[in-house]
């Protein structure tokens, strides 16, 4: 509906009720009427202006890979769509339901990193340090709008195929704050960029986002690698163009993961829900119910890290059933060859931290 024409001009007098609002929190957060809490550690904050599809988990997870080897880390976040609440350190062999999906992958794919949820990141950081005093630099996830905590470092992430600057507030656009708020982050990268990109398309974008003087902008796209068995991740199946191949997914946008798929082998069906869906024994009975009318014994199903965070729980029925469902991994890359200089980039910032 927000990409109507009319939609967008029916919805535009709440965007605008939705932007004084913000205003005069911004306001009071700048003028100090409202508290923000800085801490005598560095923490990195990576966030979106716009709801969902920028691509932050992996982001996020790039992050930890770059700086696990070198510090103590701890990732804070709000937990999404969890069924708990208040402050709680994430294991990686609970439910995705405590802690949220992303919280979950996390905790499953970085053992060391001290992972946690809650609502509140200014209380959260001071908890996580009571019983973690080693942590010396924590990443909070999805932070960019709550402004109760001062960042060392502000990361803002926006999509290739959307920025923020031709965005508009919610609810005629995806914004959850206005473009001027990009000024707050320091580092910005667009995500989800084609894997082929000419050097005139980073100047179109750069135009676009017209970046400040104190702001660095990195271009990223996705690397997707072999998927492997959920139930056995040292089986891994490589796909081809004849391999026939069902999308199950609840994320925020998949156009750039079919994209990568119709490129590699034959999608026949898709099954799509909202972003962060837990999957219900209903949901499975479906599963189970196409492969008992399917006749191809080599259809596979293809799903994404964060999806089998929440079809975890639904495992042994999955076995049963002999539903083969794979995982699709993926990692960020950089273009124009400045992996190198994103991460010296990175270290070198929290090089110059003082408390």
């Amino acid at each position: 509906m927000q990409d109507s024409i009319i939609a967008k001009i029916i919805l535009y007098p709440f965007s605008l009720l939705y932007m004084l609002v913000l205003g005069i929190r911004n306001l009071f957060y700048d003028a100090k009427l409202l508290k923000s809490t800085q801490f005598a550690l560095p923490v990195i904050n990576i966030g979106n202006l716009a709801v969902g599809g920028a691509g932050k988990t992996p982001h996020v997870e790039y992050l930890i890979r770059l700086l696990n080897p070198y510090l103590e880390l701890g990732i804070l976040s709000r937990g999404y769509k969890r069924k708990t609440k208040g402050f709680r350190f994430v294991r990686p062999e609970e439910s995705a339901e405590l802690s949220g999906d992303e919280p979950k992958q996390y905790a499953m794919k970085f053992r060391d990193v001290v992972v946690a949820v809650s609502e509140s990141r200014n209380t959260g950081i001071p908890e996580m340090l009571k019983y973690h005093p080693q942590i010396q630099t924590v990443i909070l996830d999805d932070a960019y709008q709550h402004r109760s905590v001062v960042p060392y470092l502000n990361i803002l992430l926006t999509a290739y195929s959307k920025v923020y600057t031709q965005d508009l507030l919610l609810p005629a656009g995806r914004l959850r704050e206005y473009a001027s708020a990009s000024e707050r982050a320091s580092r910005i990268i667009v995500t989800k960029c084609p894997p082929q990109m000419e050097a005139a398309d980073r100047q179109r974008l750069l135009d676009l986002l017209e970046p400040q003087a104190h702001q660095t902008v990195y271009f990223s796209y996705y690397k997707y690698y072999t998927p492997y068995y959920m139930y056995n991740g040292s089986t891994r199946l490589e796909l081809t163009p004849q391999r026939e191949v069902i999308l199950l997914s609840a994320i925020a946008n998949t156009q750039y993961l079919e994209d990568y798929l119709v490129s590699k082998c034959t999608i026949v069906d898709t099954i799509k829900y909202e972003d962060h869906h837990y999957f219900t024994e209903r949901d499975i009975e479906v599963l189970v119910k196409i492969f008992d009318q399917e006749d191809n014994k080599d259809l596979i199903i293809i799903t994404t890290e964060k999806d089998a965070t929440r079809l975890h729980i639904h495992n042994q029925v999955l076995i049963n059933k002999r539903i083969p469902i794979f995982i699709l991994p993926v990692e960020v890359a950089f273009h124009f060859d400045e992996k190198e200089k994103f991460d010296a980039d990175i270290k070198d910032f929290l090089l110059e931290f003082k408390s």
